[in-house]
């Protein structure tokens, strides 16, 4: 990917996250004053989004969870690990799990090139890479443009979604999947502790 591109979206993504401090410490504030539990004062806020393409459809993340957008290359294997699991990076001197979105989400292509990406979040006290097929932007949402997830058949899996995103477009709306980037990470399924290097 284009290293000014990346630069770029850095910038983005540090502005970003000292804005979202600063709006998490007014809803902490505000939520407390009314009495609201803080779980569910912040999945009825607003806030800031990476954008990022899977497929045909357009993802996003809270921003304060990004760290960095780095090129893809190639991580070093693991053993016994699951599929969407590509391997570990060495990241500054942590050792970094990087995971592809495209094939825990069943993606049929996946393929990497230029504009393949990794996007680091840091969840709790872990640093994981994230494989996407390419991010969009910095996107800031209000409370008002944030939907519940619909009601789906029980054969959907929409543990990993928190909310649908919707952003006026030029003739059209355009739709965000906002993920639970915490859930995703810490659930059973990925699995995380139990790889080993090979």
């Amino acid at each position: 990917m284009n290293s000014a591109y990346i630069a770029h979206t850095g910038g983005l993504i540090m502005e970003a996250n000292q804005e979202g401090a600063r709006a998490a410490t007014v809803l902490a504030a505000s939520s407390a004053q009314a009495g609201d539990p803080p779980q569910v004062a912040a999945s009825q806020a607003g806030g800031e989004f990476l954008t990022f393409n899977l497929g045909a459809e357009e993802y996003g993340i809270d921003i304060q969870h990004v760290q960095e957008i780095r090129s893809y290359d190639p991580p070093t294997n693991i053993a016994n690990a699951p599929a969407f699991i590509k391997g570990v990076i060495n990241l500054r001197g942590t050792i970094t799990p990087i995971l592809d979105l495209r094939i825990k989400f069943r993606l049929k292509s996946v393929k990497y090139d230029e504009l393949t990406v990794v996007i680091v979040v840091n969840v709790g006290k872990r640093v994981v890479g994230v494989v996407v097929d390419s991010v969009s932007d910095v996107l800031a949402l209000d409370s008002a443009q944030i939907s519940p997830v619909p009601e789906l058949s029980s054969a959907a899996d929409v543990s990993f979604i928190t909310r649908i995103g919707s952003v006026p477009g030029d003739g059209h709306e355009r739709m965000l999947i906002l993920v639970d980037i915490d859930n995703l990470i810490s659930s059973v399924e990925v699995g995380l502790p139990k790889m080993e290097l090979h």
